[in-house]
């Protein structure tokens, strides 16, 4: 697809100025969102005496609005254009999550919560066609990146400053401070389209046009990598919405405060960010099966080990290799999105639908297991290792099917 068919506000991003601002835009959307729906399960247990079945079953409902819309919300950046998107994805979070504030009952505040899970769907498929669009290969992987590191690092920051807000400012510090950040958010993304209009067209050089990525000389083929990261992916995220809404409960096992709960259980989150760093400067494992198998396997030990951990120091240890084996999926889906295929903003649509699905899958098995089997605990955990196994021959049968 040839990109002057696109809006004009499509283009016009390739200069440093104002890619800096995407990744501005990128870490505001990023703080504010986590802050929301990563901190919604404690504000649910605090306010509304919500236990671990609740909070997965609310969980569950947020994954898989939120796959739904994700597809959807690609294919509005793609034909609205991707700022447009994003100023509407933030306008819709701002202003649900301040009525949510003045909401007395669960139902009112579950509400709320989807209808900003629906704003948000518009922001992460756009943001990340913005970082891409009009990148060449050997630019887009450095990029692919930056744009990680800064929403992990943005990410880890939210959750291990949430229990401290909460604490300090209240329980409803988890709507006024991201609204705050999203009408910031507005304003940016209006500047940058207005900024973008004026730039000409970045002119690429033909053979920098034709450069690929370090890693692509293997036997699979980019559209087959493609697929495996796209299943495993929303496998990952399956995990890990898993463990978001039992947090609470873990915290309470441990009897952590809000603050405690929010600097020990966010180690996972720095650990993703670290992998994000190292990741971006050994390119090397694009395109090669055995990162992506080998992270799978170890995602699914630590994820049990974090969930069943009896002690605080293989809670921490869980953490670390789970955040790294994660990084290296997310990071594998989101890099052959963008380095296959022309269309951008759809196929981060995809890309987020497909988390949107493991958001859902992930805690409705495990509400369904704790459900079915209140008499074992550690049921729930045993239900999705079980789907992540599944998961992981699927891997396998896809790498060395036989191909026609």
């Amino acid at each position: 697809m040839a990109i002057s068919q696109s809006p004009p506000f499509h283009c016009g991003l390739t200069s440093r100025k104002l890619k800096n601002g995407v990744f501005a835009l990128e870490a505001l959307n990023g703080i504010a969102t986590v802050y929301f729906f990563y901190d919604l399960y404690y504000y649910t247990q605090v306010q509304f005496h919500f236990g671990a079945l609740q909070n997965l079953l609310l969980a569950a409902l947020l994954g898989a609005v939120y796959s739904v819309t994700s597809y959807f919300g690609g294919k509005f950046a793609q034909k609205f254009g991707y700022l447009t998107a994003v100023q509407l994805g933030a306008a819709i979070m701002a202003v649900v999550f301040l009525m949510g504030s003045q909401a007395g009952g669960w139902a009112a505040t579950v509400a709320a919560a989807v209808a900003g899970d629906i704003g948000m769907c518009l922001t992460w498929p756009a943001l990340e066609a913005l970082m891409s669009e009009g990148e060449p290969p050997a630019r887009l992987q450095s990029l692919v990146g930056i744009y990680n590191v800064v929403w992990a690092v943005a990410s880890a920051f939210a959750y291990f400053t949430g229990g401290v807000l909460m604490q300090y400012l209240g329980l409803k510090s988890i709507f006024f401070v991201p609204s705050g950040l999203l009408f910031l958010e507005m304003g940016l993304a209006f500047w940058l389209e207005r900024e973008a209009q004026r730039q000409p067209p970045l002119a690429l050089d033909p053979p920098l046009l034709r450069a690929e990525p370090e890693g692509r000389a293997s036997p699979v083929s980019p559209a087959t990598f493609l697929k495996m990261a796209w299943l495993a992916n929303p496998l990952a995220y399956l995990a890990i919405n898993t463990v978001i809404s039992t947090l609470p409960t873990l915290a309470n096992r441990f009897q952590f405060t809000l603050m405690q709960a929010g600097f020990i259980c966010s180690i996972w989150l720095f650990s993703r960010a670290g992998a994000f760093v190292l990741l971006r400067l050994r390119p090397k494992w694009h395109y090669r099966f055995r990162f992506l198998a080998g992270s799978y396997i170890a995602m699914i030990i630590s994820f049990g080990a974090m969930l069943l951990a009896a002690n605080i120091w293989l809670l921490i240890a869980a953490q670390t290799v789970f955040g790294a084996a994660i990084g290296l999926i997310y990071y594998s889906s989101l890099f052959y999105s963008m380095d296959v295929g022309e269309t951008k903003g759809e196929h981060g649509g995809i890309h987020e639908a497909a988390i949107g699905a493991g958001n859902a899958a992930g805690p409705a098995m495990a509400a369904a297991a704790l459900a079915f089997f209140p008499q074992f605990p550690g049921s729930g955990t045993e239900a999705v290792c079980t789907l992540l196994l599944i998961g992981l021959g699927g891997l396998y049968w896809m790498r060395f099917r036989r191909r026609e």
